[in-house]
């Protein structure tokens, strides 16, 4: 990889000779648009990475002020060639043949689509433009108009970050130590404390992590997943993580935990990944490990108390008595100097509301609510159990009182789990769950 490198910096700097070194000397740059309309204009492949290359430097001296500008001009002055494209319908118009129809798909797709695909030439190209994304999120806080190019990057991004180009790679204790920096500093779920923590989670024969890698992006994982081998579905994430665990040899396990995935490149946000890593990892397991029969998540709930809260404001929508809402309402603090009595009362009404939460609520547009039931439930899973105390680490309680969930993947069901999902918008879920639910207010 490294002398790949290498080869493409050497062209690209074959390039710069080629097209004359003295136009990227510091005190002699060139606009950045007319370095783009350059790279445009179709030179020759040395002479193009070295253009792509400038562009690309150009773009990374830019402060935010400079950044906006320049994705401005991206939407106003790299959209579609009207000219082209009004020929294209003409000859559409009078002619509607293949021939007629290809034409107007070229002439219609966006001259920065080409741009990105010439920019992507330059060595580390591809990282750049994952990093420039990350950047066009914030300037579309401003200008939300911006969007059109964004579907610029994801369309491409899709191509480009497809399963066929993706490589799996399993992260241990012997892992260069600047990819295990980046595993502690991704971690989204379960903040890794520090090197020992890490130590706990990879090296012990009952503890696994996978990752996604791209080849354009040398050692920067783009979704890693940490993985339990337990003999049972667990029910806390405290039971996990403990520091005092027994360690599991690994032939005994009979259950694969996935406790923790996490995305790691902000600039591939919506570029999906995530169904493909878990599949991969349960099959790649039960390879490994013959006496694997359950796959099941420990997942959080992070939508539920952002719900739960403006429910409660109408009790009774949710069949609940104002008794019952007050309960709910209460503090952490206030929740500790409950007795044993009512503590489980609430527990209790915690699960339903949960239940509630996942098969009945659903956002305004119809979809479930909850992003982490989307992706997985999306991937073909089923909710298994609802885990009232899963975790009662700060943010467990701000998220979601507490609560944690199982999802399970069946390799059996997890077509006809998907298709439920996707075409009818089901949950699907295990009786225990279903059983949790209140009757349906009429």
């Amino acid at each position: 990889m490294a002398f790949l490198g290498d080869l493409l910096t050497s062209v690209a700097d074959r390039g710069r000779a080629l097209i004359g070194f003295e136009r990227f000397a510091p005190n002699r740059r060139r606009p950045l648009d007319k370095l783009c309309e350059d790279l445009l204009s179709g030179r020759g492949e040395a002479s193009g990475m070295a253009l792509a290359q400038a562009v690309l430097d150009e773009w990374e001296r830019l402060d935010e002020a400079g950044r906006l500008a320049f994705f401005r001009l991206l939407q106003e002055r790299f959209g579609p060639d009207r000219e082209r494209l009004d020929a294209a319908l003409e000859r559409y118009r009078e002619t509607p043949d293949v021939e007629a129809i290809g034409q107007l798909h070229l002439a219609s797709e966006p001259r920065r689509q080409e741009l990105f695909r010439r920019l992507n030439l330059a060595p580390g190209g591809t990282h750049v433009l994952v990093r420039m994304r990350e950047s066009m999120f914030e300037a579309m806080k401003q200008e939300p108009e911006l969007s059109v190019v964004d579907a610029d990057f994801r369309h491409l991004f899709a191509s480009w970050f497809n399963r066929g180009f993706l490589v799996l790679r399993r992260i241990d204790w012997t892992t260069p130590a600047n990819v295990l920096e980046k595993i502690i500093r991704y971690e989204a779920v379960h903040a890794i404390k520090d090197w020992d923590d890490l130590r706990r989670r990879l090296e012990p024969a009952d503890r696994r992590c996978f990752a996604f890698f791209h080849p354009q992006l040398v050692d920067e994982p783009l979704i890693f997943v940490e993985v339990a081998l337990t003999r049972e579905s667990p029910s806390r994430i405290v039971d996990v993580l403990s520091e005092e665990r027994e360690v599991l040899p690994a032939s005994s396990a009979t259950t694969a935990v996935f406790y923790s995935i996490s995305n790691c490149q902000e600039g591939l946000r919506g570029i999906s990944f995530g169904n493909f890593l878990i599949k991969q990892v349960a099959e790649d397991l039960k390879r490994e490990l013959r006496g694997l029969d359950l796959f099941v998540t420990l997942s959080p709930v992070p939508g539920f108390a952002r719900w739960l809260a403006p429910a409660l404001a109408e009790p009774a929508e949710l069949g609940l008595t104002n008794e019952e809402a007050t309960l709910l309402m209460q503090a952490p603090a206030e929740v500790a100097a409950l007795d044993e009595v009512t503590c489980a009362r609430r527990d209790k009404l915690l699960g339903q509301m949960l239940a509630q939460y996942m098969l009945r609520a659903r956002s305004s547009s119809g979809r479930v609510i909850d992003p982490v039931a989307r992706f997985h439930l999306g991937n073909g899973a089923r909710l298994e159990r609802i885990n009232v105390g899963g975790n009662l680490a700060e943010r467990g309680l701000r998220e979601s009182h507490g609560v944690m969930v199982n999802y399970r993947y069946d390799l059996d069901d997890i077509e006809a789990n998907h298709e439920a999902f996707a075409s009818r918008n089901t949950v699907v879920a295990s009786s225990s769950v279903k059983k949790q639910l209140r009757p349906a207010k009429h």
